[in-house]
């Protein structure tokens, strides 16, 4: 087991350090600064170095494999092009296209105006005379007419619905009200109901 008697690893005595100036009087170790330093400049000069060189090789083998330059595979620069002028022409042209193109056409402005289109043409037929079917005389006419001339004659009634004859045989069904006194028993209490009687208790159910 070690034990700690005061002395170092090699027997020696600790070397005493004097507090009596309050500061410490050893300069900085200035060649450890310099040699960090010098080690981190090569270390930079090196990758940068690699890094260009293997840039290089990989350029070389693309330029080989895209094979020489030609007019399709010139690189060019668009920056001398500069902005290509508008053509009034070609303008005309696709409005052109818009206006006469058959429908179904592209929405240009995600359907608002198809929209007020359609609230448009509602509003006509709601509040204005319009034919129907001019050869027969029939008149779609206002929904404030209409309904005025509801308010005076009511809503139309349908006609009492028919019924069939009845079948040799057959007798028309009687119904006596009520159909229920107002007691209706439990799925529980019925299945017990059911069970009684199959056994011939002939106690009710409460």
């Amino acid at each position: 087991m070690h034990t700690h008697n005061g002395h170092g690893d090699d027997g020696r005595e600790p070397e005493e350090i004097d507090i009596s100036a309050g500061y410490e009087k050893s300069d900085v170790g200035v060649t450890g600064i310099l040699v960090f330093m010098v080690s981190l400049g090569i270390f930079v000069v090196v990758t940068g170095v690699l890094c260009y060189g293997i840039g290089e090789v990989i350029n070389a083998r693309m330029d080989r494999e895209d094979g020489p330059t030609s007019k399709w595979s010139k690189t060019v620069d668009i920056r001398q092009l500069g902005n290509l002028p508008s053509s009034p022409e070609l303008q005309n042209k696709m409005a052109a296209l818009t206006t006469d193109f058959p429908t179904p056409r592209v929405q240009t402005d995600d359907g608002n105006q198809d929209i007020v289109n359609l609230h448009g043409r509602e509003e006509i037929l709601l509040d204005n005379y319009t034919w129907v079917d001019q050869s027969k005389g029939k008149v779609r006419i206002p929904i404030e007419r209409a309904m005025e001339l509801i308010a005076q004659r009511g809503l139309p009634t349908a006609p009492a619905a028919q019924s069939a004859p009845l079948m040799t045989g057959d007798s028309a069904p009687t119904i006596t009200l009520p159909l229920t006194n107002g007691f209706a028993r439990t799925g529980y209490e019925q299945e017990l109901a059911d069970s009684q009687s199959a056994h011939g208790y002939t106690q009710p159910v409460k």
